[in-house]
């Protein structure tokens, strides 16, 4: 019975993780299974992890930040926007080598369905993202840029041609999709990313990565110039550099540095410990008014501001130097805890792409996202620990059979 509620569990959330409103349920219905399948006992063999330590740590520091807001109600909101970090905890201690199919399948449903519906929603309607879901272009974009990345490196880790070939071409369609996307920032992070990802898995084959970096030259030009989307924001982003320099900030680049600018006299007032969780978005409304003699006191009647559109002013902002220390060891140690399972190269991709949209966007804003790259991360260590398992269980067949 516990055995059939983790792999239902594991199934349900690959598959709900896409829907605000599913996704909780099955937030609930994954920690009850964990509960039922021991895992509360094994807590001390959890929080060794790295990753899960830092993850504890970040959501611990953001959760005292309340304590010193001025907006307590908002700050229990970022709280839990924070908290869906901890879903991995209970993703990972259920997986094992005869539920990781159950978990596999799930995300494979749930990603080729939203990839299915974002493509119908740009092609057949024109418009972007999913808006029965409400997932907006910089989700789909992102769930669009994680697959780019996942599947150059199960394509790099092929040896069979056509599994090989097949990774490739559907990396090359994932990225000609998102060239159709709107949101630039991270349209760069998926290419520099992938750009390192290939580098990585072919730097000691100095020809096959030739090859491969040309044929991404091309690709990338091909897209870009029949893109018309693509070629749109590029010319929108020339006109607001233009206008950010005659001092107009109600554009998509001017909102976005006038709010990098707020923030960082913000952090600078309190370095330490920050404004308090929750207090980010009303000190920008605040500020505004006054900062710079008011040189951006117009923008809210342009975008209301929820966030700040960086991971590391956003976080800062909260808790200060404090919470910026917690974020970065989160990320080190995610890096870490996939070295440690030797998939140093899944880590690297993975981080440079959640440290380059960091720059223009929220991590934990994209919760679909978050969850699609924690439910990666927890599957890979599985899978990693099945392998070492069975390597392990034939090691020791063979020496038996040796002695005798």
């Amino acid at each position: 019975m516990r055995d059939a509620l983790a792999k239902s569990a594991l199934l349900f959330f690959g598959i709900a993780l896409w829907s605000k409103g599913l996704s909780l349920y099955a937030y609930y219905l994954l920690t009850l299974a964990w509960i039922l399948d021991g895992g509360l006992g094994r807590y001390r063999e959890t929080i060794k992890e790295p990753f899960i330590l830092a993850m504890l740590i970040l959501c611990v520091i953001v959760a005292l930040g309340i304590f010193w807001s001025d907006h307590p109600k908002l700050g229990v909101k970022v709280w839990k926007k924070y908290s869906a970090l901890l879903i991995f905890i209970p993703y990972l201690s259920l997986l094992d080598k005869g539920r990781l199919p159950w978990a596999m399948s799930g995300l494979f449903i749930g990603y080729f369905g939203i990839l299915l519906a974002g493509v119908y929603q740009w092609r057949a309607v024109g418009s972007q993202g999913i808006r029965a879901l409400d997932i907006t272009y910089v989700d789909f974009s992102a769930t669009l840029g994680i697959g780019v990345i996942l599947a150059l490196y199960l394509a790099g880790k092929r040896d069979n041609k056509k599994a090989r070939a097949l990774l490739w071409v559907l990396a090359a369609s994932l990225l000609f999709i998102q060239f159709n996307q709107n949101a630039r920032g991270l349209l760069l992070s998926t290419l520099v990313s992938s750009g390192l990802l290939v580098f990585l898995l072919h730097k000691k084959r100095i020809r096959t990565l030739l090859a491969i970096t040309a044929s991404l030259i091309v690709a990338i030009a091909v897209f870009a110039y029949s893109s018309a989307s693509f070629q749109q924001r590029l010319a929108q982003a020339q006109s607001d550099i233009e206008l950010s320099t005659q001092g107009r900030y109600d554009t998509s680049l001017g909102y976005r540095l006038a709010i990098w600018d707020i923030g960082l006299y913000g952090i600078a007032e309190r370095p330490l410990f920050g404004h308090g969780t929750g207090a980010a978005a009303p000190y920008f409304d605040k500020t505004v008014e006054t900062y710079k003699d008011g040189r951006y006191k117009d923008l809210p009647r342009f975008l209301r501001t929820y966030h700040y559109h960086n991971d590391w002013i956003e976080i800062g902002m909260h808790v200060g130097m404090l919470g910026l220390l917690a974020y970065a060891f989160l990320l080190w140690s995610w890096f870490q805890t996939l070295k440690i399972y030797k998939l140093p190269i899944l880590g690297a991709a993975f981080m440079c792409f959640i440290l380059l949209f960091g720059m223009t966007d929220v991590l934990v804003i994209l919760r679909q996202n978050l969850y699609l790259l924690l439910a990666i991360t927890a599957v890979a260590i599985s899978w990693q620990r099945a392998h070492r398992a069975d390597h392990s269980t034939k090691k020791e067949f063979l020496r038996k059979f040796d002695e005798q």
